[in-house]
């Protein structure tokens, strides 16, 4: 099979979908690599790597899209992308189609195989080519929070983790899943007041244990979320539906109750956001006060270290890149039902779920697609 590794264009997006590693996996496999020059380079990976792997480097995306069977990137196809995408061709990479409209009409009306990595699932129930990025998000999330809360940010001027004599910040996480339970372990390092905010008991179990004294925990309600926002200096916002758009916890009345330069770190902006106030930002903009709060809201946080991300990423991704390559789109999914799970949209038909639910659209039968 011929793969395409095109570079992503997406603001300071410098991760890259294949490493010279699994170039060398697919090529050893008997399948062709066509790898856009200087697609690895924000990740510290040179051209010549990718040729010493195999891999053959072409110049400009039009080529890697127009001859490519199964295309493999990290995030979404932006609006000049989706343009090149054709009927017969498989996408595999982050899509978050449930908050983006424009983006499922797009791949509805190319007609491509668009297969998402945050709706495969694993044997335990969890989402494992989502896991590493929301470890990575979820560590970041304390680091650029303790940023912004300082002066020269727009925030309140409080240290996170204090100082003899002066108290730590109070850092709220809201979900103590992959991401909120890597937030707490890095607020906690820095020295932060941390509470980690769910609306399962047994999570909060879990999180009890793992941290002990060192995090306290709390049940979600409306009037609890009311009373604990106020007392935030950083807000980590880490709620996950899977593939469906984020629920919107926090109301635009609990963010004029916070603090006059307090901080709101979006982790779900992916899906749409858990504020009201939240709208995706870029790295190269990254943050915007409202309310009297600053709100970072970048909607790809792991490309801010691409090199961690893009290892992290391949080390879950090329089991299912090979599958995909070896045998083909319709007999992978036949063979494994976890990648199944990770269809979204093929020949203009909605095949997830929560997708589909969110921009009220038909649901198509995945079981008469592969019969």
């Amino acid at each position: 099979m011929l793969v395409g590794v095109p570079k992503e264009i997406k603001d300071h997006e410098s991760r890259v979908g294949l490493v010279p590693s699994s170039v060398a996996e697919l090529i050893r496999r008997g399948h062709v690599a066509l790898i856009q020059r200087g697609a690895g380079e924000g990740a510290g990976l040179s051209d010549g790597d990718f040729r010493a792997a195999g891999g053959t480097l072409v110049d400009g995306s039009e080529r890697i899209f127009g001859e490519s069977e199964l295309i493999v990137k990290v995030k979404e196809p932006l609006a000049a992308e989706r343009e090149l995408l054709r009927r017969g061709q498989v996408l595999f990479t982050y899509l978050h189609l449930a908050p983006d409209l424009d983006q499922t009409k797009d791949l509805i009306a190319g007609g491509a195989t668009c297969i998402a990595y945050e709706t495969v699932t694993s044997p335990s129930g969890g989402l494992p080519l989502l896991t590493p990025m929301s470890e990575v998000a979820g560590r970041l999330a304390p680091q650029v929070g303790a940023n912004c809360l300082e002066n020269s940010q727009g925030g309140r001027g409080v240290l996170l983790g204090g100082v003899p004599g002066v108290p730590p910040a109070d850092v709220i996480i809201l979900g103590g899943g992959v991401s909120g339970t890597h937030a707490a372990a890095i607020a906690i390092g820095m020295g932060a007041n941390v509470t980690v905010v769910d609306r399962s008991a047994d999570v909060l179990r879990r999180v009890s244990a793992q941290f002990g004294s060192r995090v306290r925990t709390i049940f979600s309600t409306r009037d609890a979320l009311a009373e604990i926002v106020r007392r935030a200096d950083l807000l980590i916002g880490a709620v996950l539906l899977p593939g469906a758009a984020a629920p919107k916890l926090i109301t635009r009345e609990m963010v004029k109750s916070m603090k006059p330069g307090a901080v709101i770190v979006d982790i779900a902006i992916d899906q749409g956001g858990c504020s009201e106030t939240s709208r995706p930002t870029t790295h190269s903009h990254p943050t915007y006060v409202d309310e009297g709060v600053v709100h970072y809201c970048v909607t790809n946080m792991p490309g801010a270290v691409a090199r961690t991300s893009t290892f992290a990423l391949n080390n879950v991704t090329l089991p299912f890149t090979l599958m995909l390559a070896d045998k083909g789109w319709k007999q992978a999914l036949r063979d494994d039902v976890y990648l199944r799970c990770g269809l979204n949209v093929h020949e203009g038909r909605i095949y997830c779920g929560p997708v589909a639910e969110a921009h009220r659209l038909p649901l198509a039968d995945m079981k008469e697609l592969l019969s």
